[in-house]
């Protein structure tokens, strides 16, 4: 049993101290430089998941329903971001994002912790965080396009159109109808 138990441990070993080697044609500086940029994104995207839902959550106020339900829509398209981003990453043969403290250290969109936030400050930050995370794809494309990325390239503008879409509900959310903005 015990010799057994070795064996088996030893198998183990081998198997975590794999390099995860994924093929493909860039060159180590693409899969660096791609996969770095691409881990910021995931890192922002879980991040502005979960302050949506956090404002999701405590949505208050006479338009409830309506912002409740909007935010609900847009946390559902982040965190359907997350696992093309990460599987991008892998096929590239990088490594990605491990655990909610790779996140952290990783992640630009500032963390809101607030016991209470107005309905249309919610709005806001969350418009802003969007606007940041678009100039964010956007960098990460021109990283893409330097080095011959054409497939993360393609998958990044996808994302900044329904960035900006998400930026556009924001926005128009937040307005007070008023043509004269009063």
């Amino acid at each position: 049993m015990a010799k057994t138990t070795t064996k088996n441990a030893l198998k183990l070993q081998r198997r975590q101290a794999a390099p995860l080697d994924t093929p493909t044609d860039l060159k180590a500086d693409a899969t660096r430089d791609i996969s770095a940029a691409m881990n910021g994104i995931l890192a922002d995207v879980f991040a502005l998941y979960l302050k949506t839902k956090n404002f999701h959550w405590h949505m208050s106020g006479p338009h409830f329903r309506d912002y409740h339900l909007m935010l609900d829509d847009q946390a559902t398209q982040l965190f359907e971001m997350t696992d093309p981003i990460a599987e991008r990453v892998r096929k590239l043969g990088g490594t990605t994002l491990r655990s909610i403290g790779n996140i952290s250290r990783t992640q630009r969109v500032l963390d809101n912790d607030a016991n209470y936030v107005q309905p249309l400050d919610m709005l806001a930050e969350l418009r802003d965080d969007n606007k940041g995370l678009v100039s964010s794809l956007r960098e990460a494309h021109g990283v893409c396009d330097e080095h011959g990325d054409i497939a993360t390239a393609s998958l990044i503008e996808v994302w900044i159109d329904e960035t900006e879409r998400r930026t556009w509900f924001l926005f128009e959310a937040s307005r007070s109808g008023d043509p004269t903005g009063h």
